[in-house]
This record gives structure tokens, sequence and C-alpha cells, in this order.
């Protein structure tokens, strides 16, 4: 297996990115190509000690790179020897089995869609990070690759998702909820209440284990194991988690600096803590998926470390050997079974 690495996306690039590689050769076994401006990961590789390139590392030389203000529906035009588009390329081309990349998230969607192109049938591709929870996680699909979705959309989304948490996550018969402002099956508005009688329809028909709505206090109760979401609403409720997560962990770190007697107590319950703060440190997941898309993607988080980088690569050795893409595109005919339409 190889995994393509996109060396000069994210805030931390290039450098994460090398130590992540080497990290990733080291534990996993897996052959990387590493995808940026040689003589510069050259030189970062030396300055680590490395002279000689580790047994299934590459480089293939990019000589652009593709900012986070770039333009992305223009990337491919305007960064066409970037280390994204270059990387994207080598995929479609066969000489990687998945691509990450911790660079700007509107490029790699668009980029991914023009060189890989969407799995035959599938509308949009989606964003589908994991929401860690006390029941092993919850797909949030989608969290921000689509602002404005029809009700048919949103049905593939619930149909990506269910397969993801199936091949991904180990979820028997995934248990799927419409992200809504109530449970009844009245909430919401247009969009929701006819999404709502597509995934019922589906349910019904023995396609998808439809659970109603939910609402976003279900999130942690892993009441589901996928939420379907218009991009604009799943993307304000995951940045609404990432932000209370922060600021909990940062409240909860003062509280137990107090006094004495607080410090004591954080002690008696420091393993606790060390493992919450792993469950919600997204340099443990990993990246997120881009559902839809023909050969595994994966978006790895701008600020990317290292570890958050060797985790991403993992995940995407993961989607390979888990058939996801083969399981969408063996289902297509039943998505549309439910929501007939011509292809865009």
């Amino acid at each position: 297996m190889r995994i393509i690495l996109d060396a000069m996306g994210g805030d931390h690039a290039p450098e994460a990115m090398v130590q992540g590689a080497l990290d990733a050769v080291a534990e996993f076994g897996v052959e990387l190509t590493l995808v940026g401006r040689g003589p510069e990961l050259l030189e970062i590789l030396k300055q680590k000690g490395v002279q000689t390139l580790p047994k299934g590392l590459e480089i293939s030389h990019a000589p652009d790179v593709v900012d986070m203000h770039a333009n992305p529906t223009m990337v491919l035009k305007e960064h066409p020897e970037s280390s994204m588009v270059l990387g994207l390329k080598l995929l479609h081309d066969g000489e990687g089995d998945a691509f990450v990349s911790a660079g700007n998230t509107g490029a790699l969607l668009t980029g991914a869609t023009l060189a890989c192109k969407r799995i035959r049938g599938i509308r949009r591709a989606a964003m589908g990070p994991v929401i860690p929870n006390r029941h092993g996680g919850t797909v949030l699909i989608d969290a921000g690759a689509n602002v404005d979705c029809t009700p048919e959309y949103l049905l593939q989304f619930g149909y990506m998702g269910s397969f993801y948490a199936s091949r991904m996550l180990g979820k028997q018969n995934p248990r799927v909820g419409l992200l809504s402002n109530g449970t009844e099956d009245t909430k919401g508005g247009a969009l929701r209440l006819e999404t709502y009688a597509l995934l019922r329809r589906a349910h019904e028909a023995g396609r998808l284990n439809f659970a109603g709505n939910v609402e976003a206090r279900d999130v942690f109760d892993g009441q589901v194991d996928v939420i379907v979401a218009d991009g604009f609403s799943g993307n304000v409720l995951l940045k609404s988690i990432e932000g209370t997560a922060g600021y909990l962990m940062k409240e909860l770190k003062g509280v137990f600096k107090k006094n004495l007697l607080t410090k004591l107590g954080a002690l008696c319950v420091m393993g606790g803590l060390k493992e919450l703060k792993t469950l919600m440190d997204y340099r443990e997941s990993g990246g997120t998926v881009l559902l839809g898309i023909s050969k595994p993607v994966i978006k790895a988080h701008g600020s990317s470390d290292a570890r958050a980088i060797r985790s991403a690569i993992r995940q995407a050795m993961e989607a390979v050997d888990s058939g996801l893409v083969d399981a969408i595109a063996a289902n297509i005919d039943a998505m549309h079974v439910d929501a007939p339409g011509k292809e865009s």
C-alpha cells in the first residue's frame, strides 16, 4: 500500500509532514510519497539526521503550493504544479492508494472532485468527521463541504455515512439520524421535512436504519451512529463542539490548579483526565475522509503536527483496507431508487 502525502499543506508544513511521514513508515511499514519542494524536503530530512531515504519513502517534486487563501474553484488552473494538485493526479493515475493533505479544505475538495472525480452517481462529495462519544463515535456528514443542499444530497449523505460507520467504525446496522431542532417528525424546515420522508422511505425498504430526527445535544449520548446534516448546520455543530471542548478542558485545568487540595485531587484522577484528553484530541483521530470521491482522500486538520499527520496516514490506510469506496459505488442504484434524478 502506498499513501501520497501533501508535504506543503498545513500550518506546520513541511516539517510536521516530514516527521509524520517518517513516524508512519517506521510504525506502520507503509510506503509513502511526499509531494512537495524536493530540495526543501531533503534539507529537512538531513536536519533530522536522515541522509538516505528510508525504504518505502519517496519524494515527488512539486514547485508550487496551494495556500489557505487560494480560490478553490481555480486551484487546478492556477496551481497545476502544486503539491496538492500533483498529489491528486498521482492518486488518479494509480501511483498511490490514498491521498492525505492538511491544506486548503475548499481547494482539496474541488481538486479531488475534478482530478479524481466523484463516484459515478454521487451528487456531491461530503466531509464525514467522527465525533467521539461513549459508544465509540458518530459520523457527522456533511460537516462543511456543501452549504446549500437538496434532499437527495442529504439522502446520499445518509448512505455514505452508514457505509463509513459500518466499514471504518465496525458498527453493525448503523443507526442514522437527521439533525433537526426537535425529535418530532414535524420539526424543521422544508429541506428537513423532505429529507425525513426520503430517509424514512429508505428505512421502510430495508436499505437504511433510520432512527428519526436528533438534536445537537444528543451527539454525545451516541443515540445514533450517523448524523445527517447540510454543510452549514454540520459545520456549526462541529465548531461548537470543538470550541466547547477546548473551553472546558482549559477551565478544568484551572480548577485543579486552584490550591494544594485540588492539585492532590488532580493526581487522583490523572489517568481518567488523560484518557478524556486523548478522546477529544484531533491528533489521535487523524482527519476527515472526503466521502463520495472515487479514491480515498483524507483532509487532515490545518494545524496538524507530526502526530496528527501520522494518525491521518493511519486513517488513510484503514480507508483503503475497508473497501469503503467500493461499498458506496456498489450501492448507487439503491440510493437513486429513493430519489430518482439525473446525475449532476
